[in-house]
């Protein structure tokens, strides 16, 4: 377990489930997800990431809306089934990272 998956592990509490998110890049997926074929990858549906990030589902259906958009890439399905990858979410949540220690 890396430092950042640690750190969000405990910040967000699901720690069986953060692992998954966190580790879907260090598997087989790897080439693929690089290439950008995300079909392999782990898959979030607003609900579950909404747990998974402890927020309201409102809030990620927000932060679509938004113009331009916030939060982490999705893909919408269709009018009613808005999907994440797991991949994403994990780069955008380093992406919002601060270490105090490195803070000026």
């Amino acid at each position: 377990m890396n430092d950042l998956t640690l750190v969000l592990t405990r910040a967000i509490g699901t720690t069986c489930r953060l692992k998954d998110l966190m580790s879907v890049q260090n598997h087989a997926a790897d080439d693929r997800l690089a290439s950008g074929d995300h079909i392999y990858g782990d898959w979030l549906a607003t609900g579950e990431l909404a747990r998974l990030l402890k927020i309201d589902p409102s809030t990620l259906r927000r932060w679509r809306t938004a113009r331009p958009p916030q939060g982490p890439p999705f893909v919408s399905v269709s009018g009613r089934v808005t999907l994440y990858n797991a991949t994403d979410v994990d780069r955008w949540l380093r992406t919002r990272r601060v270490d105090p220690g490195q803070a000026v």
